[in-house]
């Protein structure tokens, strides 16, 4: 188990969850960023009125399909630094979250692959920024559906 005693604030990285694309919506940034404030402020309302969005939404995106990792971040951003334990029982839903399962669509690899996985930057308690990483771990996922798909297709004409 990592040791997040001299981490006050950590949160694990996590993906966004999917939804439509609209610029008033629950972007992937405007999701991070909640996140963001959130670990900072340990309020919902404040967090959610910080990136332009309502508390009802904030709690609506977190009980949707594929908000596993969305949903261990919050958990971690809303631990107190005493709560070790809390703390360190999402960041392993969120590790867990992050891998893609084998039972994952084409779908939300593609999804997973096109907006990364954010990584919540704070420096002694306070939000010093976000950063987003390319998740490869979806990429080779989905290569390697597509390519299990095409020989099987190729398989098919061969014979």
């Amino acid at each position: 188990m990592p040791n997040l005693s001299n981490k006050p604030n950590r949160i694990p990285p996590f993906h966004t969850v999917q939804t439509r694309a609209r610029r008033d919506g629950w972007t992937p940034h405007r999701q991070a960023e909640f996140i963001c404030h959130l670990a900072q402020m340990r309020c919902v309302l404040t967090a959610a009125r910080e990136v332009g969005m309502g508390r009802e939404s904030a709690y609506r995106l977190r009980t949707r399909d594929g908000a596993e990792s969305f949903s261990a971040a919050w958990g971690a951003a809303l631990a107190k630094p005493e709560q070790f334990q809390l703390r360190i029982d999402a960041c392993d839903r969120a590790r867990t979250a992050i891998r893609p399962d084998r039972k994952v669509t084409l779908g939300e690899l593609d999804w997973r692959y096109q907006t990364g996985i954010w990584i919540v930057q704070m420096r002694r308690g306070q939000y010093a920024g976000m950063r987003r990483k390319a998740d490869n771990c979806a990429l080779l996922a989905m290569a390697s559906r597509l390519g299990k798909s095409q020989m099987r297709w190729d398989a098919g004409l061969a014979v």
